[in-house]
């Protein structure tokens, strides 16, 4: 029988008595330095004339990506530790869907188009500045968002419209395929727009990323050894960044597809976090520290105070 469902229940938050509070200012602290590391590329990238270059720029849209994929599940998350009650209501709910989603696939799609660049950069260095131009990147990260954006909405319009017969989800935050699991009636519909969502910003792009790096590869194995380091230097960050979200992704659709009670909840609480803790955490520790243009900026922003006068 359909239920009138006004507000959703997240049923993965586990019992942790006394350890609540010391796992809320971990969470904490966590999210601050998610907010202090993304916000210090920014700044340091923006302010840079030198680092005005495409991959750069890239590395400062995936940092604001980070804040604004945090931004909508930490807060709530924090909320819910410390909370007897895990309720949320269901406009919450769909909008906490959309800004994480969007968070995931803006990552994916700028991490494609990240991988164009160094393909350009490597396998055509004499046309690089002709074709990555900053009207270029501003073009490729517009696409980045709103592409995703208008398959979501449109995604999630058909989800919110599902009479459901349960309010239930088994998670530590609303997810979509988690809510069409509700529905009184068949989602045949919803998983094909779902299926091809996938598809085209998660398996497209990363199926261009393997054929750019398999281009670079090719390339590489007919040039020096000292054209080799310097494609390493640049493209190692890239390629790391790529393997964390894709392994954290990958563990987010194993778990929503996964029967949850043969899983031991603390590892299924993990591997929920995964997806929303662990890349915006990553990326600018890697490329802040693998990068030696960014890696010297940090530093004299860190130790300097005469820096913002120069």
């Amino acid at each position: 029988m359909e239920n009138s469902t006004f507000h959703f229940n997240l049923t993965m938050f586990v019992n942790i008595g006394n350890y609540r509070f010391p796992a809320f200012f971990f969470c904490l602290l966590l999210y601050s330095f998610i907010i202090f590391a993304n916000l210090l590329m920014i700044l340091v990238i923006s302010r840079q004339q030198s680092l005005h270059e495409p991959m750069y720029m890239f590395i400062a849209l995936l940092s604001f990506n980070s804040l604004y994929g945090s931004s909508g599940f930490f807060p709530r998350f924090l909320r819910d530790l410390l909370s007897d009650t895990h309720l949320i209501s269901r406009p919450a709910c769909f909008t906490q869907i959309f800004i994480i989603y969007t968070y995931g696939c803006c990552e994916m799609t700028m991490l494609a188009m990240m991988a164009y660049d160094r393909y350009i950069a490597v396998c055509h260095p004499l046309h690089y500045h002709n074709k990555m131009t900053s009207k270029t990147v501003f073009k490729l990260a517009i696409v980045a968002w709103i592409f995703p954006a208008f398959n979501l909405i449109s995604c999630i319009a058909m989800s919110a419209k599902l009479p459901l017969c349960g309010n239930e989800i088994q998670k530590v935050f609303c997810a979509n395929w988690n809510v069409v699991k509700l529905s009184c009636v068949g989602t045949a519909v919803n998983d094909a727009v779902g299926m091809l969502l996938t598809t085209t910003t998660v398996f497209l792009p990363l199926s261009f990323v393997l054929y750019t790096y398999l281009r670079i590869l090719i390339v590489c194995s007919r040039s020096s050894a000292e054209f080799k380091g310097k494609v390493l230097q640049s493209c190692l960050p890239h390629l790391v960044s790529f393997v964390i979200y894709s392994i954290a992704g990958f563990c987010d659709i194993a778990l929503s597809r996964y029967s949850l009670e043969e899983i031991n909840p603390f590892v299924a609480v993990i591997l929920s976090l995964e997806f929303v803790v662990i890349p915006p955490i990553l990326n600018p520790l890697v490329y802040g520290l693998k990068l030696p243009e960014i890696r010297r900026h940090v530093f004299r922003l860190l130790s300097k105070d005469d820096y913002f006068g120069q």
